[in-house]
């Protein structure tokens, strides 16, 4: 397996990307949820890096946090997911799961039940519905958005999907992939069709 150099806070350089080990030829899993009425969900991917950063540490947090904001995904949160469906209608945001696993149902009530554990990375265009279905205890996750607006918590309900309809097709797409940086994967899957003249 080919892997990036480890490199801590202590001793990174400006500019250095990478604060994990990640496997530099790892490719994400993808997932295209639809339109249920109430979840809007994105024609961008969904995606799933499995395993994707070296967490076997002990600071797992840190070590998400560093890699997603050498990255460009500067504004972070520490906590779980919520039990109950929501979405953000504004930002897109990455999820990397530091501890524990749990079992994610992404999509809304029509998408795909995932279980995820320490080191996998999940990465929801706006609009993606999700839900915790089930968590261990020890369940962290580092979540993280790309600059732009501040991110809302909108819940499943018409009013709210008609409004998202209008907001996530005005989301900026990130410059970089949370994980692999400008020449990561994200990059490539996430492009809008051209606009037909």
């Amino acid at each position: 397996m080919n892997q990036r150099p480890l490199l801590t806070p202590g001793n990174m350089r400006a500019g250095e990307l990478i604060v994990s080990v990640v496997s530099a030829d790892i490719e994400p899993l993808t997932f295209t949820f639809e339109d249920d009425g109430i979840v809007s969900n994105n024609p961008l991917p969904f995606l799933v890096y499995k395993g994707a950063i070296d967490v076997d540490n002990g600071h797992p947090e840190k070590t998400i946090e560093g890699l997603f904001g050498a990255n460009g995904w500067g504004d972070m949160w520490r906590n779980g997911v919520y039990d109950y469906l929501h979405y953000h209608a504004t930002v897109h945001e990455a999820l990397g799961i530091a501890r524990g696993h749990a079992l994610i149902r992404f999509g809304g009530n029509s998408g795909e039940e995932i279980e995820i554990a320490a080191g996998d990375v999940a990465i929801l265009p706006a609009g993606t519905g999700h839900q915790c279905l089930s968590a261990s205890r020890d369940f962290s996750v580092v979540g993280a958005y790309p600059p732009g607006p501040p991110v809302e918590i909108t819940r499943a309900t018409p009013a709210n999907h008609a409004k998202a309809l209008k907001t996530i097709p005005e989301v900026k797409l990130p410059n970089t992939d949370p994980v692999l940086g400008a020449d990561g994967p994200l990059v490539n899957l996430w492009k809008r069709p051209a606009l037909e003249a």
